[in-house]
Protein backbone atom coordinates (compact mmCIF):
# COMPACT_ATOMS: atom_id res chain seq x y z
CA UNK A 1 0.00 0.00 0.00
CA UNK A 2 2.79 2.41 0.94
CA UNK A 3 3.31 2.16 -2.87
CA UNK A 4 0.32 2.82 -4.23
CA UNK A 5 -0.67 6.61 -5.35
CA UNK A 6 -3.80 8.33 -4.04
CA UNK A 7 -4.94 7.87 -7.94
CA UNK A 8 -4.17 4.10 -7.79
CA UNK A 9 -5.99 3.51 -4.63
CA UNK A 10 -9.16 5.07 -5.88
CA UNK A 11 -8.88 3.42 -9.31
CA UNK A 12 -8.71 0.12 -7.73
CA UNK A 13 -11.23 1.12 -4.64
CA UNK A 14 -13.86 1.55 -8.30
CA UNK A 15 -12.52 -1.79 -9.25
CA UNK A 16 -14.07 -3.35 -6.37
CA UNK A 17 -17.24 -1.41 -6.28
CA UNK A 18 -17.54 -3.06 -9.81
CA UNK A 19 -17.31 -6.05 -8.30
CA UNK A 20 -19.84 -5.78 -6.19
CA UNK A 21 -22.36 -4.31 -8.91
CA UNK A 22 -21.39 -7.59 -11.40
CA UNK A 23 -22.05 -9.92 -8.40
CA UNK A 24 -25.51 -8.38 -7.79
CA UNK A 25 -26.56 -7.26 -11.14
CA UNK A 26 -24.44 -8.04 -13.87
CA UNK A 27 -22.21 -11.15 -13.84
CA UNK A 28 -19.41 -11.48 -15.78
CA UNK A 29 -18.52 -7.91 -15.92
CA UNK A 30 -15.69 -7.98 -13.02
CA UNK A 31 -13.59 -9.24 -15.68
CA UNK A 32 -13.14 -5.27 -16.17
CA UNK A 33 -11.99 -5.25 -12.43
CA UNK A 34 -9.97 -7.89 -13.41
CA UNK A 35 -8.19 -5.80 -16.00
CA UNK A 36 -7.43 -3.14 -14.02
CA UNK A 37 -6.52 -4.77 -10.61
CA UNK A 38 -3.88 -6.83 -13.12
CA UNK A 39 -3.15 -2.59 -14.73
CA UNK A 40 -2.08 -1.37 -11.57
CA UNK A 41 -0.80 -3.85 -9.45
CA UNK A 42 1.89 -6.75 -10.66
CA UNK A 43 -0.35 -9.32 -12.96
CA UNK A 44 0.21 -12.02 -10.53
CA UNK A 45 0.06 -10.73 -7.10
CA UNK A 46 -3.21 -8.79 -8.68
CA UNK A 47 -5.04 -12.32 -8.52
CA UNK A 48 -4.09 -12.69 -4.23
CA UNK A 49 -5.39 -9.28 -3.95
CA UNK A 50 -8.39 -9.31 -5.81
CA UNK A 51 -9.53 -13.06 -4.12
CA UNK A 52 -10.78 -11.91 -0.71
CA UNK A 53 -12.41 -8.90 -2.62
CA UNK A 54 -14.47 -10.98 -4.69
CA UNK A 55 -15.43 -13.52 -2.15
CA UNK A 56 -17.05 -10.58 -0.01
CA UNK A 57 -18.64 -9.74 -3.53
CA UNK A 58 -19.77 -13.35 -3.38
CA UNK A 59 -21.22 -13.66 0.24
CA UNK A 60 -23.32 -10.49 -0.24
CA UNK A 61 -24.58 -12.05 -3.55
CA UNK A 62 -25.49 -15.45 -1.65
CA UNK A 63 -27.20 -13.21 0.71
CA UNK A 64 -29.57 -11.52 -2.08
CA UNK A 65 -30.30 -14.73 -3.83
CA UNK A 66 -30.04 -18.23 -2.30
CA UNK A 67 -32.77 -19.09 -2.70
CA UNK A 68 -32.39 -18.62 -7.06
CA UNK A 69 -29.54 -21.06 -6.63
CA UNK A 70 -30.15 -24.01 -8.57
CA UNK A 71 -28.32 -26.80 -6.89
CA UNK A 72 -28.44 -29.90 -9.23
CA UNK A 73 -26.67 -27.56 -11.25
CA UNK A 74 -23.52 -26.74 -8.79
CA UNK A 75 -23.53 -30.37 -7.49
CA UNK A 76 -22.78 -31.54 -11.38
CA UNK A 77 -20.18 -28.90 -11.86
CA UNK A 78 -18.46 -29.33 -8.47
CA UNK A 79 -16.20 -32.29 -9.51
CA UNK A 80 -14.74 -30.80 -12.76
CA UNK A 81 -14.09 -27.30 -11.27
CA UNK A 82 -12.17 -29.11 -8.66
CA UNK A 83 -9.78 -30.70 -11.61
CA UNK A 84 -9.66 -27.26 -13.38
CA UNK A 85 -8.76 -25.63 -9.61
CA UNK A 86 -5.49 -27.85 -9.06
CA UNK A 87 -4.69 -28.07 -12.80
CA UNK A 88 -4.84 -24.06 -12.62
CA UNK A 89 -2.59 -24.48 -9.52
CA UNK A 90 -0.03 -26.71 -11.42
CA UNK A 91 -0.06 -24.39 -14.59
CA UNK A 92 0.84 -21.13 -11.82
CA UNK A 93 4.21 -22.80 -10.86
CA UNK A 94 5.96 -22.22 -14.04
CA UNK A 95 3.57 -20.61 -16.62
CA UNK A 96 4.37 -17.15 -17.94
CA UNK A 97 1.66 -14.50 -17.21
CA UNK A 98 1.68 -12.99 -20.56
CA UNK A 99 1.17 -16.43 -21.62
CA UNK A 100 -0.98 -17.58 -19.51
CA UNK A 101 -4.07 -13.99 -20.27
CA UNK A 102 -3.68 -14.68 -23.53
CA UNK A 103 -4.56 -17.88 -23.79
CA UNK A 104 -7.26 -17.52 -21.66
CA UNK A 105 -8.50 -14.58 -23.39
CA UNK A 106 -8.58 -16.68 -26.85
CA UNK A 107 -10.80 -19.67 -24.82
CA UNK A 108 -12.98 -16.89 -23.67
CA UNK A 109 -13.66 -14.92 -27.09
CA UNK A 110 -13.99 -18.72 -28.52
CA UNK A 111 -16.92 -20.04 -26.29
CA UNK A 112 -18.56 -16.61 -27.08
CA UNK A 113 -19.02 -17.58 -30.64
CA UNK A 114 -20.35 -21.06 -29.59
CA UNK A 115 -22.72 -19.67 -27.31
CA UNK A 116 -23.92 -17.20 -29.76
CA UNK A 117 -24.51 -20.07 -32.40
CA UNK A 118 -25.93 -22.42 -29.96
CA UNK A 119 -28.86 -19.02 -29.12
CA UNK A 120 -29.32 -18.57 -32.60
CA UNK A 121 -29.78 -22.85 -33.75
CA UNK A 122 -32.38 -22.83 -30.02
CA UNK A 123 -34.09 -19.74 -31.14
CA UNK A 124 -34.76 -21.14 -34.34
CA UNK A 125 -36.13 -24.44 -32.03
CA UNK A 126 -40.05 -24.44 -30.94
CA UNK A 127 -38.81 -25.85 -27.45
CA UNK A 128 -36.39 -22.48 -26.84
CA UNK A 129 -39.66 -20.08 -25.74
CA UNK A 130 -40.65 -22.52 -23.44
CA UNK A 131 -37.45 -23.29 -21.52
CA UNK A 132 -36.51 -19.50 -21.77
CA UNK A 133 -40.02 -18.80 -19.80
CA UNK A 134 -38.58 -20.64 -16.90
CA UNK A 135 -36.41 -18.86 -14.08
CA UNK A 136 -34.14 -21.98 -14.65
CA UNK A 137 -33.66 -25.03 -16.95
CA UNK A 138 -35.49 -28.10 -15.98
CA UNK A 139 -32.05 -30.34 -16.48
CA UNK A 140 -32.00 -32.13 -12.98
CA UNK A 141 -31.80 -35.53 -15.55
CA UNK A 142 -29.08 -33.77 -18.33
CA UNK A 143 -28.51 -35.96 -21.19
CA UNK A 144 -25.07 -37.00 -21.88
CA UNK A 145 -24.31 -34.31 -23.95
CA UNK A 146 -25.21 -32.62 -21.42
CA UNK A 147 -23.18 -33.65 -18.80
CA UNK A 148 -19.94 -33.45 -21.29
CA UNK A 149 -20.96 -29.77 -21.53
CA UNK A 150 -21.16 -29.19 -17.61
CA UNK A 151 -17.51 -30.85 -17.25
CA UNK A 152 -16.07 -29.41 -20.03
CA UNK A 153 -17.04 -25.82 -18.66
CA UNK A 154 -16.27 -26.97 -15.16
CA UNK A 155 -12.72 -27.85 -15.58
CA UNK A 156 -12.32 -24.76 -18.15
CA UNK A 157 -13.94 -22.70 -15.40
CA UNK A 158 -11.94 -24.35 -12.68
CA UNK A 159 -8.47 -23.60 -14.99
CA UNK A 160 -9.50 -20.21 -15.23
CA UNK A 161 -10.64 -18.81 -12.14
CA UNK A 162 -7.69 -20.42 -10.05
CA UNK A 163 -4.94 -18.84 -13.03
CA UNK A 164 -6.60 -15.34 -13.02
CA UNK A 165 -9.84 -14.96 -11.72
CA UNK A 166 -11.72 -15.22 -14.74
CA UNK A 167 -13.76 -18.50 -14.21
CA UNK A 168 -16.59 -15.95 -14.23
CA UNK A 169 -17.33 -15.32 -18.23
CA UNK A 170 -16.68 -19.00 -18.24
CA UNK A 171 -19.62 -20.08 -15.92
CA UNK A 172 -21.89 -17.21 -17.36
CA UNK A 173 -21.88 -18.54 -20.77
CA UNK A 174 -22.19 -22.09 -19.22
CA UNK A 175 -25.46 -20.91 -17.69
CA UNK A 176 -27.00 -18.94 -20.82
CA UNK A 177 -26.55 -21.55 -22.53
CA UNK A 178 -28.51 -24.14 -20.05
CA UNK A 179 -31.16 -21.51 -20.41
CA UNK A 180 -30.79 -19.58 -16.99
CA UNK A 181 -33.15 -16.75 -16.75
CA UNK A 182 -31.45 -13.59 -14.70
CA UNK A 183 -32.44 -14.62 -10.68
CA UNK A 184 -31.46 -18.01 -11.53
CA UNK A 185 -28.74 -17.33 -13.12
CA UNK A 186 -27.48 -14.82 -10.24
CA UNK A 187 -28.39 -17.30 -7.55
CA UNK A 188 -26.65 -19.86 -9.12
CA UNK A 189 -23.49 -17.86 -10.26
CA UNK A 190 -23.25 -16.61 -6.51
CA UNK A 191 -23.57 -19.73 -4.67
CA UNK A 192 -21.42 -21.47 -6.91
CA UNK A 193 -18.51 -18.76 -7.24
CA UNK A 194 -18.36 -18.51 -3.36
CA UNK A 195 -17.83 -21.84 -2.95
CA UNK A 196 -14.83 -22.05 -5.48
CA UNK A 197 -13.48 -18.76 -4.72
CA UNK A 198 -13.12 -19.62 -0.80
CA UNK A 199 -11.78 -22.84 -1.75
CA UNK A 200 -8.80 -21.27 -3.84
CA UNK A 201 -7.47 -19.42 -0.83
CA UNK A 202 -5.27 -22.16 0.22
CA UNK A 203 -3.68 -22.34 -2.80
CA UNK A 204 -3.21 -18.93 -3.01
CA UNK A 205 -1.74 -18.59 0.31
CA UNK A 206 0.51 -21.78 -0.66
CA UNK A 207 1.54 -20.04 -3.76
CA UNK A 208 2.55 -16.81 -1.91
CA UNK A 209 -0.37 -14.63 -3.59
CA UNK A 210 -2.06 -13.87 -0.69
CA UNK A 211 -0.02 -12.43 2.39
CA UNK A 212 -0.31 -10.15 5.62
CA UNK A 213 0.36 -6.73 2.68
CA UNK A 214 -2.24 -7.59 0.40
CA UNK A 215 -4.95 -8.70 3.11
CA UNK A 216 -4.33 -5.10 4.64
CA UNK A 217 -5.07 -3.60 0.83
CA UNK A 218 -8.42 -5.52 0.78
CA UNK A 219 -9.23 -4.14 4.23
CA UNK A 220 -9.62 -1.04 2.58
CA UNK A 221 -11.03 -1.84 -0.86
CA UNK A 222 -13.68 -4.37 0.56
CA UNK A 223 -15.72 -1.50 1.91
CA UNK A 224 -16.17 -0.43 -1.55
CA UNK A 225 -17.35 -3.67 -2.32
CA UNK A 226 -20.67 -3.26 0.03
CA UNK A 227 -22.12 0.40 -2.38
CA UNK A 228 -21.79 -1.81 -5.13
CA UNK A 229 -23.29 -5.15 -4.43
CA UNK A 230 -26.60 -2.94 -3.05
CA UNK A 231 -26.73 0.07 -6.02
CA UNK A 232 -27.06 -3.61 -8.69
CA UNK A 233 -29.44 -4.95 -6.43
CA UNK A 234 -30.81 -1.82 -7.04
CA UNK A 235 -30.51 -1.65 -10.71
CA UNK A 236 -31.18 -5.85 -11.23
CA UNK A 237 -35.14 -5.28 -11.63
CA UNK A 238 -34.90 -2.70 -14.08
CA UNK A 239 -32.78 -4.96 -16.67
CA UNK A 240 -34.67 -6.98 -18.92
CA UNK A 241 -33.65 -10.23 -19.95
CA UNK A 242 -32.16 -9.81 -23.27
CA UNK A 243 -30.39 -6.39 -21.81
CA UNK A 244 -28.90 -8.51 -19.52
CA UNK A 245 -27.44 -11.44 -21.63
CA UNK A 246 -26.58 -8.97 -24.21
CA UNK A 247 -24.45 -6.88 -20.85
CA UNK A 248 -23.25 -10.56 -20.20
CA UNK A 249 -21.78 -11.60 -23.02
CA UNK A 250 -20.63 -8.11 -23.85
CA UNK A 251 -18.59 -7.64 -20.91
CA UNK A 252 -17.36 -10.98 -21.49
CA UNK A 253 -15.97 -10.40 -25.56
CA UNK A 254 -14.67 -7.04 -23.72
CA UNK A 255 -12.64 -9.17 -20.53
CA UNK A 256 -11.39 -11.83 -23.62
CA UNK A 257 -9.59 -8.85 -25.68
CA UNK A 258 -8.25 -7.63 -22.73
CA UNK A 259 -6.45 -10.31 -21.56
CA UNK A 260 -5.67 -11.49 -25.34
CA UNK A 261 -4.34 -8.00 -26.01
CA UNK A 262 -2.86 -7.20 -22.72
Amino acid sequence: MDTLTLWQLAVLAAASMLVGFSKTAVSGANTISLAVFAAVLPARESTGVLLPILIAGDILAVLIYRRHAHWPTLLRLFPAVAVGVVAGTVFLLWADDDAVARSIGAILLFMVGVTLWRRRTAARSEAAPEQQAAERPDDDKPSLAGRAKARSYGVLGGFTTMVANAGGPVMSLYLLSAGFRKLGFLGTSASFFLIVNTSKVPFSVGLGLIDAQSLLLDAVLVLFVIPGAYLGRACVGRINQKLFEQIVIGATVLGGLQLLLR
